[in-house]
């Protein structure tokens, strides 16, 4: 707490932890202990004030005063368009690359075209063509208006002839404009260059205009509706206030708030209602490109290359919730981006999410590795680090030991079982479960790590001591489980000794502080995914690389655990971690599978995919939907990205130069004259043109071929739409 008693930190979570020279306290909680509402429906801002403060700056754009700036991004479009595309203010284009002519064939045939139309003019108006043009008008005009004594007089007769001559003129420039292509250098030269940029100031109707929040008048919260205008109007709503009332009133439809409530709210709080329980509006800074509308975060801009469809070209790449909702892995070397152009966004953008109420984040990686500042999130877990205001949770936040037991395995010794796809770790849960569930039936609680290294060690005196405890207690089935655990000690093939080597790791003295399981502390837990919570955890990968795999093996397994069995499935959550080196198991694969249907998904990036067992490369490439091969991948690495992303049917064009022989003397002598000119001997080409099908990117041009700050990306949604391979810079 500070002096002045407000609280600095700002969890939104179910198990916080406290200060360490303070009570336990929940953070952004009441004082009651009563969990805040999701959507924030009784929250006030943090200075008491009742005055939400002022936007410092618009999304995206500079700031106005008058609001305008936020009311032109509000209603920019954003057209549907396949997945991934950037859809702010995207312009669709067609499916196929329409045939364009080159600028210089195009060109030329036009001026040839208008010199051939003038010769045959020239010709016909000095008669070496003869008079044969004249024979419709002698047809058609009545001979008495002919000669200089016509019915109509010689100036009607000029007229009706000079008439008939420019009709002959017009034909022959019609012809040769359709010839030359005169319509398609009017549209590609002459047109742009006249037509007026369009308006962006452009005012929508009102039952189309977002900014008048025409539902909530439809649905009765009229005052509602005119407070939400008004804000939006003097430029105090920004992007994630819109995304973050949008999100409340998606719980009134569902029937999870009042109308009454919520209507109360917003007129009370207006652009600030129904806050984050941090009390926080927007994140201390922006890097990336953010699009609350469409949840899209752009990564970069797709080349203008002809191995991407035509309707990617030139356009944005965004990602959302609806393509990492099937997870993505991105593999790269040192240096290729994987952490500045993807993992920092992407964790960038989905904290902008639980801001608004829509997501749960946490990122996990090295620390100094560039996540975003402390201040963009609620709780951050430097774990080996003796300042930091937050521990984590050994066991993952349950109290079953079995469960406990399942996820602890996972990350102590997941990487040693089979890599085998169907293998698991069944007998190193059975030990741990063996010592948990006696120790928590006698001490309320979990052991703590230098007391479960005792344990899996065989100390007599802990063990003794359990033991008396379960007779004390009556607990006959537990006792059972104990004795078969001290039966197993010393045997051939017993893995306790192997989980007692592995919490050794653990059992530090830069880790003496952390995983506390007396009570003194509530570490927080990945039970507070179904709080729209903000995490970063800090591993300490100096020294401590074999804890620090071991640790996010841990987050992993708690994750996926806990993402399968929330209640509110509407809140997105999300996992990003950074350096996936030996976090990749047969379990994880098998947890990563499951997250689709759990409105979750994961983000893993590897140096190369020599950090995964062999046999896991295919399943893991397999279970995510969205794959990334960076700039500088190993031709090894390629070739398991060409196997997954198969092959396609191509057009493919074989061309032959076949030398023209000469069988008469004049043909031989033009031949000669020819080849004297252009110093090569007369061909002719023969072309061949057939269907094959080859590699949609082969393992050579993943290695050599993806310049420097490029990748490729293919895509799928949660509704099973994809994007083919995408050559994407990063920079853009």
């Amino acid at each position: 707490m500070d002096s002045d008693g407000t609280q600095e930190a700002r969890g939104t979570h179910a198990n916080p932890v406290p200060r360490p020279a303070g009570p336990p306290e929940v953070p952004g909680l009441p004082p009651d202990g009563h969990s805040a509402p999701p959507n924030g429906f009784d929250s006030a801002p943090p200075d008491g004030s009742g005055v939400p403060p002022r936007p410092t700056r618009a999304p995206g754009v500079p700031p106005m005063p008058d609001g305008s700036s936020f009311l032109t991004w509000l209603r920019t479009p954003r057209p549907e368009a396949p997945p991934g595309v950037w859809r702010f203010g995207h312009r669709p284009r067609p499916a196929e690359e329409p045939e364009e002519i080159p600028t210089r064939q195009l060109l030329s045939g036009a001026l040839i075209a208008f010199l051939v139309g003038w010769l045959i003019w020239s010709l016909l108006q000095n008669g070496y063509l003869g008079n044969w043009w004249w024979v419709p008008f002698d047809l058609i005009v009545p001979d008495a208006w002919r000669g200089a004594d016509s019915a109509i007089g010689e100036t009607g007769t000029f007229v009706v002839y000079q008439g008939y001559e420019l009709l002959v003129a017009l034909a022959i420039m019609v012809g040769v404009a359709r010839l030359g292509r005169w319509g398609e250098v009017w549209r590609r030269f002459v047109v742009p260059r006249f037509r007026r940029p369009e308006s962006r100031e452009a005012q929508p109707a009102d039952q189309d205009d977002p900014a008048q929040w025409n539902e909530l008048r439809a649905a009765g919260a009229v005052d509602a509706a005119e407070r939400l205008a008004a804000e939006a109007r003097s430029g105090l709503m920004r992007d994630v206030d819109h995304a973050r009332i949008l999100r409340a009133w998606q719980g009134v439809r569902t029937g999870r708030h009042s109308l009454a409530t919520f209507s109360s709210t917003v007129l009370r709080d207006g652009a600030a209602a129904c806050l984050h329980p941090s009390g926080e509006r927007d994140l201390p800074a922006r890097l990336a490109r953010h699009d609350l509308v469409t949840g899209q975060v752009r990564i970069g801009t797709t080349v203008d290359d002809a191995r991407n469809p035509y309707t990617y070209r030139g356009a944005g790449l965004g990602l959302g919730p609806e393509l990492l909702g099937t997870s993505l892995v991105a593999v790269g070397p040192a240096g290729s981006g994987k952490t500045g152009a993807v993992v920092r966004p992407l964790a960038e953008s989905l904290c902008l999410h639980a801001l608004a109420g829509r997501a749960a984040v946490v990122v996990v990686g090295a620390a100094g590795a560039g996540l975003g500042p402390a201040d963009a999130y609620d709780v951050v877990v430097r774990i080996g680090n003796q300042e930091s205001e937050y521990d984590l949770d050994l066991y993952g936040g349950t109290g079953d030991p079995d469960e406990a037991a399942a996820v602890l395995a996972e990350a102590l010794v997941g990487d040693l079982a089979d890599p085998h796809p169907g293998s698991d770790s069944r007998r190193s849960t059975t030990v741990l479960a063996q010592l948990l569930g006696p120790f928590r039936a006698v001490h309320g609680r979990f052991p703590s790590v230098p007391e479960l290294r005792q344990l899996l060690d065989g100390a007599p005196g802990p063990l003794a001591a359990l033991r008396q405890g379960l007779q004390e207690a009556g607990q006959e089935s537990l006792l059972r489980e104990l004795d078969a655990r001290e039966r197993q000690m010393g045997q051939p093939g017993d893995v306790g000794g192997v989980l007692a080597d592995r919490v050794a790791l653990l059992d530090r003295p830069a880790f003496a502080s952390f995983f506390d399981t007396s009570g003194a502390t509530r570490p927080f837990t990945l039970k507070a995914l179904d709080h729209p919570v903000r995490v970063r955890i800090d591993l300490p990968e100096r020294g401590h690389a074999d804890a620090s795999r071991m640790l996010a093996r841990l987050v992993l397994a708690q994750f996926t655990a806990s993402a399968a069995v929330r209640e509110d499935r509407s809140l997105f959550a999300c996992l990003l971690l950074d350096d996936a080196t030996g976090v990749v198991t047969p379990e994880a694969v098998r947890g990563i599978q499951r997250l689709r249907s759990g409105n979750a998904g994961v983000v893993l990036t590897l140096r190369t995919l020599d950090d995964v067992p062999r046999p896991l490369r295919g399943p893991l490439l397999g279970a995510t939907g969205c794959r990334m091969a960076l700039s500088g991948l190993t031709p090894w690495d390629g070739q398991d990205f060409a196997e997954v992303w198969g092959k396609e049917w191509t057009e493919a064009r074989d061309v032959t130069d076949r030398q023209i022989i000469a069988e008469t003397p004049a043909g031989k002598a033009a031949h000669m004259l020819r080849r004297v000119i252009t110093g090569k001997a007369p061909t002719a080409r023969a072309v061949t043109v057939r269907q094959v099908e080859r590699e949609r990117w082969s393992a050579s041009e993943l290695a050599h071929g993806v310049p420097a700050g490029h990748a490729v990306l293919s895509l799928t949604d949660v509704k099973g739409e994809h994007a083919p391979p995408l050559l994407v810079d990063l920079r853009g």
